[in-house]
């Protein structure tokens, strides 16, 4: 009733009918005029037309109706719907090609839907981890007021502030690191770094860490070694890593940095002989916030989440390999690129 209805409605179809009734009755009356045979035939075909004309647009306009219908099921977010037509035909073209945005709608509702889920986790590990010092120091400044602390007490609650203070700034200002990386609002310089170079200014921070526990230092590799690169950001990368690698690794430890070169990339691989990562842990180590069985209890579990995104950033790969008990390594591969 719906087709039918628009079929009438339609102007462009009811000045097509006229115009076909129109020529159909002047062929008609001319074919009279001539034979009286002629004209009957002419009618009867000028029928026959009319009527295969009307079934074929009727059933065009079904069609069509049906297409209307599916748009509208899609808009209200169905997506799962499947009209493919493997026939021949411009109809048949048609539903293949809305078939074809309505897969590529689906996945996109499917990413943002991981996207919200993601971001609702992401705001509650957020929240948990600035919830967590900053309730500290209330409790510390609470105590701080307390005119009978003694001074000693009262300068190491303000140690322990400023202490919390410090990892709070250290986490807002690695979330808006990850979120300008993860936008894309970040452009990697494409310069020719020395490994040996960002290895050692990577380190500088790193060593007195090591010094207090006793850790030896190894760094394994040819000087000239080189790739193309964002020298201050992968800097950051594989300090994170390194630090990652101090925490996991017992006093009189080893930590270790190798790198070299082949014609098709250059690796950097980080390593120690600490207590390793567990193979349940493995998969998520580079997730945010993903804190493993083993996490030391100030972990944040941000660091690697940031050293995977500035390494991926600049079209590289990091990779993970590790036995409890024996030791971790970490491999950054830097594709060969162009200047």
């Amino acid at each position: 009733m719906g087709a039918t209805d628009t079929l009438i409605r339609n102007r462009e179809l009811r000045i097509y009918f006229i115009s076909l009734f129109a020529i159909l009755a002047a062929c008609t009356v001319a074919c009279y005029l001539i034979n009286t045979s002629a004209g009957v035939i002419s009618l009867a075909a000028s029928i026959l037309v009319v009527a295969i004309s009307s079934i074929f647009t009727f059933w065009r306009y079904r069609q069509l109706a049906r297409l209307s219908l599916y748009l509208n099921r899609i808009a209200n977010g169905e997506y799962s719907i499947d009209i493919r037509d493997n026939a021949e035909g411009e109809l048949s073209i048609l539903k293949n090609e809305i078939y074809k945005v309505t897969v590529t709608l689906r996945e996109q509702a499917s990413l943002l839907e991981k996207d919200k889920i993601f971001l609702a986790n992401a705001i509650s590990d957020i929240s948990h981890q600035l919830k967590t010092p900053i309730t500290s120091m209330y409790v510390m400044v609470d105590l701080i007021n307390n005119e009978d602390l003694p001074a000693e007490k009262r300068n190491e609650f303000i140690r322990n502030i400023r202490s919390q203070l410090e990892r709070l700034q250290w986490l807002v200002t690695s979330l808006l690191k990850l979120s300008r990386i993860d936008a894309g609002a970040v452009k990697f310089r494409k310069d020719r770094i020395k490994v040996k170079e960002l290895v050692e200014k990577s380190l500088e921070h790193l060593l007195i860490p090591m010094e207090i526990k006793n850790q030896t230092l190894e760094i394994l590799g040819d000087e000239n070694t080189e790739f193309i690169g964002d020298f201050n950001w992968t800097c950051e990368a594989v300090s994170n890593i390194v630090k990652n690698c101090i925490e996991h690794t017992p006093e009189g430890g080893k930590i270790g940095i190798r790198f070299s070169e082949t014609s098709l990339y250059t690796i950097i691989e980080i390593y120690d002989n600490g207590e390793g990562i567990r193979k349940k842990d493995l998969p998520y180590i580079f997730n945010r916030f993903y804190k493993g069985s083993n996490s030391h209890k100030d972990s944040i579990g941000i660091g690697l989440a940031m050293s995977k995104s500035i390494i991926e950033g600049q079209d590289g790969t990091i990779d993970v390999r590790s036995e409890l008990g024996e030791g971790t390594v970490f491999s950054l591969k830097f594709h060969k690129g162009v200047l």
